[in-house]
């Protein structure tokens, strides 16, 4: 421990992490993940405790107010335990398998997580936030601490032998068996359990806490493009709404928060992730396209406005999170009382106001109101209002804002703007999209090429594992189709490439969770569960595909048939847990369409264009619009262009599916006819 400023500090106060930065004054000492910890822990013969969280996570905070900032139970830690910070965003290798650890002791996961493991990071009790003495069942931390100090003490054998358990569960978790290619069948099975567990009064899957899990939305969005049941359709749609009439919705200043801790979306934690605000305007828009309702393309620019204005830094990357707490308290930036509404508004609209949002004199959370339009329908009025109550919040201490910047979540929501630019025909988002893989490109690359995870103030830290790799590549694909520029499809070859020499298993085949030039911890996963955010290993089948139609490649096409198969059975026994992976088997069952038009020159014409398949949903389709210069750069990168050409110098599309083309068409009509 050091003194700064008559503050004492512990070896946390040299990191650039947020999350870390926020224990530095804690009285325990802690380490960060390294070999100084670690040797420490070995030549004092200590057990390890290993604390995961990240910045803008609510019962992290609690856990660390009534523990970690306290005497007393800092005194306990520093004299029996080495202490270890791990953020979970910058580290998600080491954050992958304790979790895996927790959720095979424990049953469960979540942050902040805990564990307590041997000098050699062999793990033997697991768990997540503990309250300082026990209470409602759960054990207190300080008597945990007292138990597992006692029992490493006096029964070393036994720690030894979970140990040694554990280890061996973990292993075997990972030994994926591969089984057939899944099939129509597998998809039928993921629509009928998310038919099973849809909440058909308020939208969304199973009871309380709920997650808007985007990834399921889009699968049932394909699904219903594929079989035309409607009931698919009718699920996405009542989740999406229920969702935005939610308080997990931020109605004055747009947003989504993590998730509702309650079954009608009133309550959230009130942390705002930059990958669940990506996911979402996906979601959100392709159910425009699909819909071609207005609301939801509403929804998307107002995500997008918050994205920009709040998360996006000077430089063009995007920022993390923002946090649940302000002043030591759960939402309090994001609550009201009817005094402050009808302060700002006056008294008839600021009445009016509480009326339609929910906020009353007793509160609907805590004593005070979320608004929110849960009883309501109405989604267009007091758009002057809500702008007056923003101004007035922005006077409030704001939440903590976590502005590192992750490859992997950029990665997501430069996929999200380039797609959402294509369906709502708006290059401002492309060009912002462009921004954000120029950063990324430019500050997170080694010289070497090597992706690198996390960047703030300057400092590029931790190697990219398989998420960092596969997100980026999903928002260069997406970057070409929406440009047709030959620089992002040639990158995304080049990283694909790089992908597969450094988390490709060759013996058994799948995408380890990070790389054979990273840390080697106690097991290396190969992570498939889509949870918060899609896997990495479904991204990646997904990625493998789109790549091997785009350029005709068929060893793409063989290592994608690879990934199928070895997660095949797994896939196949519980599909609705790998929805994104489903992308991948569906694509797999119907190839993708292509739609390539050639312009004679940028004349404006790409933009009627755009209008007419913008009608269409075909989510899937593989749609390029590129002038006569644009084809010539990438015939040698998409081989199938090299015979195609304007026509009597008029704009030509190909619309080419399962290798065969149908004629040239130059009339728009035409090709809304083809479409259908």
């Amino acid at each position: 421990m050091t003194k700064v400023a008559d503050k004492v500090t512990n070896r946390l106060i040299n990191e650039k992490s947020p999350y870390l930065l926020q224990h530095a004054y804690n009285p325990v000492n802690w380490y960060p993940w390294g070999d100084e910890a670690f040797e420490k822990a070995r030549s004092e013969n200590k057990p390890v405790f290993l604390s995961i969280g990240y910045s803008t996570c609510h019962w992290c905070h609690v856990f660390e107010r009534e523990s970690f900032e306290d005497n007393e139970v800092a005194e306990i830690l520093n004299k029996h335990f080495v202490s270890i910070k791990v953020d979970r965003e910058e580290r998600p290798d080491i954050d992958t398998i304790y979790m895996q650890v927790c959720q095979a002791m424990t049953g469960h996961g979540g942050w902040p997580l805990s564990i307590f493991m041997t000098g050699d990071k062999k793990p033997f009790y697991a768990g997540t936030y503990f309250p300082k003495r026990g209470r409602g069942g759960m054990p207190g931390f300080i008597e945990l601490l007292h138990g597992i100090a006692q029992t490493w003490s006096t029964e070393p054998e036994e720690i030894n032998s979970i140990s040694k358990q554990v280890v061996q569960a973990i292993e075997q978790g990972n030994d994926y068996q591969a089984g057939d290619i899944p099939g129509r069948e597998t998809l039928d099975k993921a629509y009928q359990s998310l038919l099973h567990s849809f909440d058909e009064k308020h939208g969304g899957f199973g009871t309380a806490p709920k997650f808007p899990t985007p990834h399921n939305l889009l699968f049932l969005l394909r699904y219903w493009h594929l079989t035309k049941e409607a009931k698919a359709l009718e699920m996405v749609e009542k989740t999406l709404h229920s969702m935005y009439q939610g308080g997990i919705y931020d109605h004055i200043g747009f947003g989504f928060c993590r998730y509702s801790t309650d079954q009608k979306w009133l309550a959230p934690h009130f942390e705002k992730m930059l990958y669940d605000n990506a996911l979402l305007a996906w979601v959100y828009g392709e159910t425009y396209q699909a819909t071609q309702n207005p609301f939801y393309a509403k929804v998307v620019k107002e995500i997008y406005s918050y994205i920009f204005r709040d998360m996006t830094s000077p430089e063009g990357g995007f920022y993390s999170a923002e946090d649940a707490d302000s002043e030591g308290e759960e939402g309090k930036f994001y609550t009201w009382m009817p005094w402050e509404v009808e302060e700002v508004l006056g008294p008839k609209t600021g009445q009016e106001f509480c009326r339609t949002y929910d906020i009353t004199e007793q509160g609907n959370f805590e004593g005070v109101n979320i608004p929110n339009l849960i009883d309501t329908d109405i989604t267009n009025l007091f758009e002057q209002e809500k702008q007056l109550l923003f101004d007035a919040r922005e006077k409030r201490i704001h939440p903590f804002k976590d502005d590192k910047i992750l490859t992997s979540w950029n990665g997501l929501l430069i996929a999200s703007l380039a797609i959402n630019g294509r369906i709502l025909g708006d290059t401002g988002y492309i060009g912002i999209a462009e921004q954000g893989m120029g950063f990324i490109l430019k500050n997170l690359r080694r010289v070497d090429g090597r992706l690198m995870a996390r960047y703030r103030q300057g400092e590029i830290k931790e190697l990219g594992i398989v998420d960092d790799y596969a997100f980026l590549i999903f928002g260069l694909i997406e970057l070409f189709l929406a440009t047709a520029k030959a620089s992002y499809l040639k990158i995304a070859q080049e990283l694909n490439n790089e992908l597969l020499r450094l988390f490709w298993d060759q013996t058994d085949k799948g995408l380890f969770h990070y790389g054979n030039d990273g840390e080697m911890l106690f097991a290396r996963p190969k992570e498939l569960y889509d949870g918060a955010t899609p896997s990495g290993n479904s991204v990646a089948a997904y990625n493998f595909l789109r790549l091997a139609h785009l350029t005709e490649d068929p060893a793409l096409t063989e290592i994608a048939q690879q990934q199928l198969q070895i997660f095949g059975q797994t896939v196949a026994e519980a599909p609705s847990y790998y929805s994104f992976f489903l992308f991948s088997v569906l694509m797999n069952i119907i190839p993708p369409s292509q739609l390539q038009i050639i312009t004679p020159q940028e004349s404006g014409f790409e933009q009627e264009l755009q209008a007419t398949f913008q009608e269409f949903y075909h989510p899937e389709m593989l749609t390029l619009i590129l002038t006569e210069l644009e084809r010539a750069q990438l015939t040698s990168l998409i081989p199938s262009l090299a015979d195609k050409k304007v026509i009597d110098n008029r704009p030509t599309a190909y619309l080419c599916h399962n290798f065969t083309c149908l004629p040239p068409i130059t009339d728009s009509e035409e090709l809304k006819v083809a479409l259908k």
